[in-house]
């Protein structure tokens, strides 16, 4: 389903299947402008109006939380380097679920649960994907697109019907090869890199980037494994084993 603007693809969505309202067999919302598109940890998403992918998925809780960010994830690769064959050496899955091209973020995933009681009624997966979008305004510290790579004007519809094939089709592989796909892209998965504790925090991450005021000195390590569960262990040059969750670490980027 497209929508000319909205707030945001996901608080729509949310707002629909709260009310009843939304479309049976619907699993797409696209449009081409946000007025308050967010990312993860209170980040808000950059987007010129026409310019980008803004799209959210309906996801039924067939898989545990994590493994739908992961599902997610490597749907949105496989579509750039496979449909739009963006190189794939220089694109990778930068762990959760944000997508690069070399150091630069071309695009980013969030997934919201919809709870009621103990139990997970539905998950909406926003994506967020730079296409045709070549200058930026925002205190986003690395984005790109792909007009800015490869130089060409891409069809921002061709490339929504890609994605929603890509989804299901990834959503309907064995765990394990999505799994293996997931570690195997992942970014800055070789050698040892610098990473930054964080303080468990509210604030966007472009601000604690940019202010470093909830970070303590960098430390080199290399990515060790990622948990069914979401967390990320790492091995430091000690040989010491360290285990974060997303909001407790960050990359020195």
């Amino acid at each position: 389903m497209y929508i000319d603007r909205t707030n945001s693809t996901n608080s729509l969505m949310k707002t629909l299947l709260s009310r009843g309202e939304w479309p049976e067999g619907e699993e797409f919302l696209y449009t081409g402008f946000q007025t308050a598109g967010r990312g993860q940890t209170g980040n808000s998403w950059e987007s010129v109006e026409g310019k980008n992918l803004l799209c959210s998925i309906l996801l039924q809780p067939q898989k545990p939380l994590f493994e739908l960010n992961v599902a997610v994830s490597v749907a949105v690769h496989r579509v750039v380097t496979e449909k739009i064959r963006v190189i794939s050496e220089e694109l990778s899955i930068k762990w959760p679920n944000d997508i690069y091209w070399q150091d630069r973020k071309i695009a980013g995933i969030l997934i919201e649960n919809a709870i009621i009681g103990n139990e997970i009624k539905y998950s909406i997966a926003g994506i967020g994907l730079n296409i045709n979008q070549t200058e930026w305004h925002s205190d986003a510290p690395n984005p790109v697109s792909l007009k800015q790579i490869s130089g060409q004007e891409y069809n921002i519809d061709r490339i929504m019907n890609e994605l929603a094939e890509e989804t299901r089709k990834v959503l309907a592989m064995p765990r394990e090869d999505i799994w293996i796909y997931y570690r195997s892209h992942l970014y800055r998965r070789e050698g040892f890199w610098p990473f930054m504790e964080r303080e468990v925090s509210t604030e966007p991450t472009m601000n604690v980037q940019r202010n470093n005021v909830l970070c303590t000195k960098a430390f080199m390590a290399r990515i060790e494994d990622i948990l069914p569960s979401g967390e990320i262990v790492l091995r430091d040059q000690q040989n010491k084993k360290r285990i974060y969750h997303f909001k407790q670490i960050r990359y020195v980027v």
